[in-house]
Parts: structure tokens; C-alpha cells; sequence
């Protein structure tokens, strides 16, 4: 199932990963794994890319982040089949997926000439073009009936749903807002209308997809495979200012 009605779809980027993570979704969906155990695997995958990528094992650093954005996308689907939605998955994934990038620029880094400042401007760049992308689907997401699981506004904790803990939901909620609540904050007061706006165009959606993070990951891997990487670092530096040019777009054709 998809993440919005058909009429709604847009050429996503970054979810390449769909269609594969979907197969593999429907290949497990009779056995006792649950979408926990999916994001577990790509964490796994996301940490063996980062070991190559110190040791310049590059095609092979390429090919589990790769991997590691199909099981990301795996482990929705796989909740969407079995029609086990919890705020405890949504919330270990998204906490999952910033340690993982924290750790794929420090590894970055330490086979690069950037300095440490550049490192950490690139990742917190990476971080925002993420927001704001999630902060746009989210809103298609809850307007036209999709999956309401990734809620427009983290605010305060929600109640956990069928089959899942409330501690669970509270300590990774918690979590979320420590790692991410900044990034929301800052997105919320440079675009705080965006939740008023009328539709979103599909191009429009097309262009933000790049803001991904399965089209990051595949960036990175691309500029990897092709000698690159001393260039990565400051590709996302500079690419960070398009989050303004896509504000700046959203608000002129939404007004």
C-alpha cells in the first residue's frame, strides 16, 4: 500500500527502495518477523556500509546503502501489510536514520581532507533538507488520508496504538525530540504556513524528493563508486541552500 492515495502520487526520488522493500515486505509476511526486525537489518546494513567507507571499500559501501534504504522502505511496508502501524517503529526508524548519518559523515571525515566544522555543517544541512522534505509529505500525508503515522506536528507524545507499549512509544518519542526537535523547530518558523497552503504541486513534490534520504544515500554512494569523495561534504553544504529556493517556491505557488 502506498503512503498516499493514487490520485495524490508524485515521482519520489528517494523511494526508490519501494518497490523492492515491498517484495521483500510480502516475501515475510507469513513469518514472525516484525517491522522492528526490518529496521534492525538496515541498521546492520547502514553500519557495514560505514566500515567500508573507512576501509575505501567503496562499491561495496555503495551497495549496502543501497540496501540499507530498501529495508527502510521494507519495514513500513511491511507494517502497512500486516496492518501493524506503531508510533514505536516510526520513532526507532527516524532515530535509527540519524545515528547512522551522524556516523556516515564522521566516517566521511576521517578519509577526507574537510575539517570537522565542514563535517558537521554538511550533516546538520543533510538534516534539514530531510525536515523540510518530511515536513511537506507529511502534511499530503494527513490532508488526503495517507499514512498518519508521521504526524505534521511532533508536539507531544502520542498514545500508543494496538499491539504496542506506551513506555516504548514515551522513551523513543523522548528520543525523537532530543535528536530532531531542533531541525522541526527551525523548519515550523521558516515555513509555519505550509500546513495552510492548497495542494502541492507534483512537480513541486518531485523537485523537494531530492531532499530524501534514500536520494542522499544514493548521492553519496554515486559520488563514492565515481572518486568523488572529497567532494560529498561540500555538495551538501552548498545543496542546503535550496532549502530556501523550495520555501521561497512552496510559498509563491501555494499563495
Amino acid at each position: 500500500m502506498s503512503k498516499l492515495p493514487s490520485e495524490h502520487k508524485f515521482i519520489d526520488l528517494s523511494d526508490y527502495g519501494r518497490i523492492p522493500g515491498r517484495m521483500i515486505a510480502n516475501a515475510i509476511k507469513g513469518t514472525s518477523l516484525t517491522p522492528i526486525h526490518v529496521t534492525i537489518s538496515f541498521i546492520i546494513s547502514g553500519t557495514i556500509a560505514i566500515i567500508c567507507i573507512l576501509n575505501n571499500q567503496f562499491w561495496a559501501a555503495s551497495l549496502f546503502l543501497v540496501l540499507k534504504s530498501v529495508l527502510d522502505a521494507a519495514d513500513g511496508e511491511l507494517a502497512r501489510i500486516k496492518n501493524t502501524p506503531s508510533y514505536t517503529g516510526r520513532y526507532f526508524d527516524s532515530v535509527s536514520d540519524i545515528i547512522l548519518n551522524l556516523f556516515i559523515f564522521i566516517a566521511l571525515w576521517l578519509i577526507t581532507d574537510s575539517s570537522v566544522l565542514s563535517a558537521i555543517c554538511a550533516f546538520l544541512g543533510v538534516q534539514l533538507q530531510g525536515t523540510l522534505y518530511n515536513y511537506y509529505y507529511s502534511i499530503l500525508r494527513n490532508r488526503y488520508d495517507g499514512d498518519t503515522t508521521s504526524r505534521v506536528f511532533e508536539d507531544k507524545t502520542p498514545t500508543a496504538l494496538k499491539g504496542e507499549k506506551q513506555k516504548h512509544v514515551n522513551i523513543l518519542f523522548g528520543l525523537y525530540k532530543i535528536l530532531y526537535g531542533g531541525f522541526d523547530r527551525l523548519i515550523y518558523l521558516l515555513d509555519r504556513n505550509a500546513p495552510e497552503g492548497k495542494h502541492f504541486p507534483n512537480w513541486f513534490m518531485f523537485a523537494v524528493s531530492t531532499f530524501g534520504l534514500g536520494f542522499q544515500l544514493l548521492l553519496i554512494s554515486t559520488l563514492l563508486v565515481l572518486g568523488f569523495k572529497d567532494d560529498i561534504i561540500p555538495f551538501f553544504i552548498i545543496y542546503s541552500v535550496m532549502i530556501f529556493v523550495f520555501i521561497g517556491i512552496r510559498k509563491i505557488v501555494q499563495n
